[in-house]
């Protein structure tokens, strides 16, 4: 009987310049792994601290990837000073992420990116980000959502001719959760931004070309999937090429 595929899942680290009385740590939130594991996948833990011979190691069985969500990305990934809203910065975390990503690109493999991930994603193509949509854009739309984290909060529009994001979610427009204050700005070189919140902030992108697998969201699709079709087919989409790629 064939294995499931195996997919990286990165992890949040404690900040760089963190209380010196909390030990470092690496953790991931557990609707991640359901989400993965329902989809049919096998979730494996790529800590921001692996080194390259571990990190090559893993790679060789992994199938797959997902960019989980987490703290700002530094800023001087893309040639900024940082803002004063930026937080929960980890060098580690985004040096694993950023080759990561890269080495996707380059072998095919398929990736999915989540919040922060989908910011990785574009930066790790020579992007640039929003560091804080309400003082670069005036948005007054809650970006940062009060309310739980498995309850939508805003629509995003979905562009669904010719788009594999389209293709995966099903609708022209839905329902999302929002738990950022970062955004994509200057698109990375071979993404297109295929959804968009009603200001006009990016909620979706994918490789133009569509030769391989390359989707990412701005929302929290994990949290959503036990009453969202749209969210659980974003996985099921992820394990599926997967599983294409292994073979």
């Amino acid at each position: 009987m064939a294995r499931p595929p195996l997919i990286g899942v990165t992890m949040s680290t404690t900040p760089d310049g963190g209380q010196t009385n909390t030990p470092p740590r690496a953790w991931v939130n557990h609707a991640y792994f359901r989400a993965v594991l329902d989809a049919g996948g096998i979730p494996i833990l790529l800590p921001p601290h692996l080194d390259g011979r571990a990190l090559e190691q893993l790679w060789a069985r992994l199938d797959g990837i997902l960019l989980t969500g987490g703290g700002d990305v530094d800023p001087a990934h893309f040639g900024e000073d940082q803002h004063p809203t930026v937080a929960d910065v980890s060098e580690a975390r985004d040096r694993l992420e950023i080759a990561v990503t890269e080495r996707a690109m380059h072998d095919r493999r398929p990736l999915l990116a989540i919040c922060r991930g989908i910011q990785v994603l574009n930066v790790a193509l020579g992007g640039s980000l929003h560091q804080d949509i309400a003082s670069d854009t005036g948005s007054t739309i809650a970006h940062s959502q009060t309310a739980p984290r498995d309850q939508p909060t805003h629509l995003v529009k979905v562009m669904g001719e010719g788009t594999r994001l389209g293709a995966t979610l099903g609708a022209p427009e839905i329902a999302v959760n929002s738990m950022h204050h970062q955004a994509l700005k200057r698109l990375g070189s071979g993404l297109r931004d295929v959804a968009w919140a009603p200001d006009g902030i990016i909620e979706g992108v994918e490789i133009a070309d569509g030769t391989a697998l390359v989707l990412g969201v701005q929302w929290h699709p994990e949290e959503l999937v036990a009453h969202d079709p749209a969210a659980r087919n974003l996985f099921r989409t992820l394990v599926a090429a997967a599983e294409m790629h292994r073979r």
